[in-house]
């Protein structure tokens, strides 16, 4: 059984559908359970998977608390946990930076990750297996202007996937991080707070999708349990850095 969060939309979206293609079943957990609802339906009747819908902000401290104490026995069946919940919010230098902005940042791409990854920690612990396959960016591995906050949110990422690897050294459970450039998703929208702005990000060129994305993701889960993929970074052909992208 796989637990995706941010699955509502965009990557974990398409990493829902790439794990029920596989016969395995489905933990989905995002804040907009209608959109949530309607994807389990659809892979319920596609696939013939079982698919387990909550509603659920991973910034929410307390509430991913209440969710793992009432879904106990549901999460002890996990055992692929997909951090996926993140974004970005505007492109404001630091210096005119809205500190809402960074809360909404932090509390989501680092806090978020923790809870819901503290909250498995231990069915996985116990079992002696799992697999938590943490989404990092690019912007992660290699700061560019006005990305400040979630540069550093996702450079968090890169080092918790690293420290989850060591802590969890010979438990049994592995720990991966997939790491994407540009992907035509909702996040520009989210970040920049217009379509038209959003739009112009990818305006020609051919970025990544994310099922692409997800296409990943589930390569490094279905190695054999003896190896661990640590990270993955993937890139457009078209962009060789967060800030080198070419277009037609």
């Amino acid at each position: 059984m796989v637990l995706i969060t941010g699955a509502s939309s965009g990557i974990g979206e398409a990493c829902a559908k790439a794990f029920a293609e596989r016969n395995l079943d489905l933990v989905l957990v995002a804040r907009r359970l209608p959109l949530l609802d309607k994807l389990g339906r659809e892979l319920s009747s596609r696939f013939g998977v079982r698919v387990q819908t909550v509603e659920l902000d991973v910034s929410d401290k307390e509430g991913v608390a209440r969710f793992a104490q009432k879904e106990s026995r549901l999460l002890s069946q996990v055992t692929v946990l997909v951090n996926n919940a993140g974004l970005a919010k505007g492109m404001a230098t630091i210096q005119e930076g809205k500190t809402d902005d960074w809360d909404t940042m932090i509390d989501t791409n680092l806090k978020g990750l923790l809870y819901v990854t503290h909250a498995l920690l231990p069915h996985f612990t116990q079992k002696k297996s799992g697999h938590i396959v943490n989404l990092g960016s690019v912007a992660g591995h290699w700061t560019y202007p006005r990305g400040n906050i979630y540069c550093a949110t996702k450079s968090a990422v890169h080092a918790l996937n690293e420290a989850m690897r060591l802590d969890l050294h010979g438990l049994g459970i592995r720990v991966t991080e997939i790491s994407p450039g540009m992907v035509e998703t909702d996040f520009s929208r989210v970040r920049l707070g217009d379509e038209e702005k959003a739009r112009a990000v990818y305006a020609g060129l051919e970025a990544l999708t994310a099922e692409d994305v997800a296409q990943a993701v589930v390569w490094a889960v279905d190695r054999p349990a003896r190896v661990n993929i640590q990270e993955i970074i993937l890139y457009p052909t078209a962009q060789a850095s967060p800030t080198l992208v070419q277009r037609s």
